[in-house]
């Protein structure tokens, strides 16, 4: 996709126009979205790359590429990454559109 056919979908989407997204395009901003949830999350919380590592079961470098939308976690890291954020995780996903967010437990 070239910049002129983003501009070309971006205008349509805000005349309203039902808007084609690439798969890879809508994968690649799940991705993102998760990432910034968690970093949205772990900053919250005051912790560091490696604190989250460490109850996540994960190495610091995974978090950072996860935060960084290089990888899509599997559901059992997802799982482990809920209890260590201490929230559960909600995600959202339809046709072109995804929300990733964190609902704290309550305290």
């Amino acid at each position: 996709m070239n910049h002129s056919t983003w501009r070309t979908r971006r205008a349509r989407q805000l005349a309203g126009e039902a808007v084609e997204y690439d798969q890879e395009y809508v994968d690649a901003r799940l991705a993102g979205d998760l990432g910034q949830a968690v970093y949205d999350r772990r900053i919250e919380l005051g912790l560091s790359r490696t604190g989250l590592a460490e109850r996540a079961g994960m190495t610091q470098p995974q978090v950072s590429r996860m935060e960084g939308g290089d990888t899509v976690p599997t559901l059992p890291l997802l799982r482990r990454l809920a209890k260590a954020l201490d929230g559960t995780l909600n995600l959202a996903v339809d046709e072109g559109d995804s929300r990733v967010t964190f609902t704290p437990h309550a305290a």
